[in-house]
């Protein structure tokens, strides 16, 4: 459900394995990918903190602009919030 997200979403970007997870690519430079664990998967933005988020649900990760959001079940998964944060994510990187 997220690789069909992100395909849809971006889809000016190339899709790769980086260190075994999937990331998407626009220019060789990451912008989203997720990682899976055990109980949850994590979903990563690199350039998320420039992301307007009113939901309050991506947390800033790591250095430089990262965001990230735990999704520990299928029920957290809200495609609505995820095209707009994808939408924001063409629009950061077309600029």
């Amino acid at each position: 459900m997220l690789r069909s997200t992100f395909d849809l979403g971006l889809p000016e970007t190339a899709t790769e394995l980086w260190h075994g997870h999937p990331v998407w690519l626009n220019d060789d430079v990451p912008v989203a990918g997720f990682k899976a664990y055990p109980t949850f998967v994590t979903v990563l933005f690199w350039r998320g903190q420039a992301i307007t988020d009113d939901s309050g649900k991506l947390n800033a990760s790591g250095s430089a602009e990262m965001s990230e959001l735990k999704l520990k079940s299928v029920d957290d998964f809200d495609s609505d919030l995820f095209d707009g944060w994808l939408q924001q994510v063409r629009e950061l990187e077309a600029a």
